[in-house]
């Protein structure tokens, strides 16, 4: 899909979301500290949303960025194949995340497969959205510089953080090559 293309699905999903949950774009940018006006240029499809913001933003509208991109039209197997499987490329960082896990399934667990470039950093702030959601990194290839909680974890290949989403948290890859990692993300119990 087009950078223009999937923009646009992008903030027709978001509004579409908004709407049905019965928030106002006040009350969204509320829930999610993010400007009434940058939800309203990415509905519009006039902004890229990063990752950061796009995560802010499913987190108050209740869902994962999996969740977010899963196309809810699809028909419900247990398999994702990998061509099947929805590609993101946040334009902030060029960070590609793959959504792993078959979409639509009862699982509150999604699977996430994270290419991160060379000296990338992105910041997720806490949220309380996102409060009894907790996550796996694993890292696979490269290295990588977890902050959570104001405490640093330099990541080798083969090792393993877990944390909670909503706590807020920092990645940076300060490898001069990317990192591959996967993100385990338990949304808990509903």
């Amino acid at each position: 899909m087009a950078d223009d293309d999937l923009d646009l699905a992008i903030g027709v999903r978001i509004k579409e979301l908004r709407i049905a949950r019965g928030l106002t774009l006040d009350e969204l940018a509320n829930a999610s500290a993010v400007s009434r006006a940058m939800i309203s240029r990415i509905e519009r499809a006039e902004a890229s949303p990063t990752a950061s913001l796009l995560s802010r933003l499913c987190a108050a509208l209740g869902l994962s960025l999996s969740a977010f991109f899963a196309e809810e039209d699809e028909e419900v197997s247990p398999l994702a194949r990998r061509e099947q499987q929805a590609i993101w490329r946040d334009p902030g960082t060029g960070y590609v995340r793959r959504a792993v896990s078959p979409p639509g399934t009862e699982s509150k667990v999604d699977v996430v497969e994270v290419i991160f470039p060379a000296g990338a950093r992105v910041i997720f702030p806490p949220n309380t959205a996102s409060a009894g959601m907790t996550q796996h990194v694993w890292l696979f290839e490269g290295e990588m510089e977890v902050t959570h909680r104001d405490l640093a974890h330099r990541l080798m290949p083969g090792d393993c953080l877990f944390m909670g989403v909503g706590d807020g948290h920092a990645f940076h890859n300060p490898g001069e090559v990317s990192a591959r990692y996967s993100v385990i993300l338990d949304r808990g119990r509903s």
